[in-house]
């Protein structure tokens, strides 16, 4: 399969509906952050669900997700209503957008899946500054999208301070001899 024409390249920024009807602009790289774009066949259905609540529970839980401040954001072709129940139903608390036209899914050149049955479930990793790092495509095996995010988390790594030593050099702590 050939690589995904994203892949090192910027990120598209879009702007879709948000669940509430309001203007959700995805502007990658704006926030200096790393962010996930996850699209997905259709709000409510099982393995959907899945997929949203185990981001859902990995930016709460998981130490990569806290520790890197990630932008997590889904995307599927579903009315505003049907995503506001989404939200509501499943205690998403991050932007799940209505991309009922098509036009989020065409600027991220996400396939359809299954034999051209559905629409494709593929997850972006964006880093910091906008570009696409790795895609994360299967429409069956939706358990991997978090796991590949966590796993690509845990490679970019999270800035943390280096530890300091304020205790004086072996040499000057060993015992005198007689």
């Amino acid at each position: 399969m050939a690589p995904h024409p994203l892949l090192n390249k910027k990120a598209p920024s879009v702007t879709l509906k948000d669940a509430a009807g309001n203007d959700y602009s995805i502007e990658p790289g704006s926030k200096g952050v790393p962010l996930v774009v996850f699209f997905y066949p259709a709000s409510g259905t099982y393995g959907c669900t899945r997929e949203a609540c185990e981001f859902r529970d990995a930016i709460t839980a998981n130490d990569h997700f806290k520790r890197s401040g990630v932008q997590v954001v889904g995307v599927s072709g579903d009315p505003i209503a049907k995503q506001k129940k989404f939200v509501d139903d499943h205690k998403l608390g991050y932007p799940i957008l209505s991309d009922a036209a098509g036009d989020a899914r065409k600027a991220y050149s996400v396939p359809k899946g299954f034999f051209g049955l559905t629409d494709g479930r593929v997850t972006f990793c964006i880093d910091k500054d906008g570009v696409v790092n790795e895609v994360h495509d299967s429409v069956v095996n939706f358990s991997m999208h978090s796991k590949a995010v966590d796993k690509w988390l845990a490679k970019i790594g999270v800035a943390e301070p280096t530890p300091t030593s304020t205790a004086p050099p072996p040499e000057a702590t060993a015992a005198p001899t007689a």
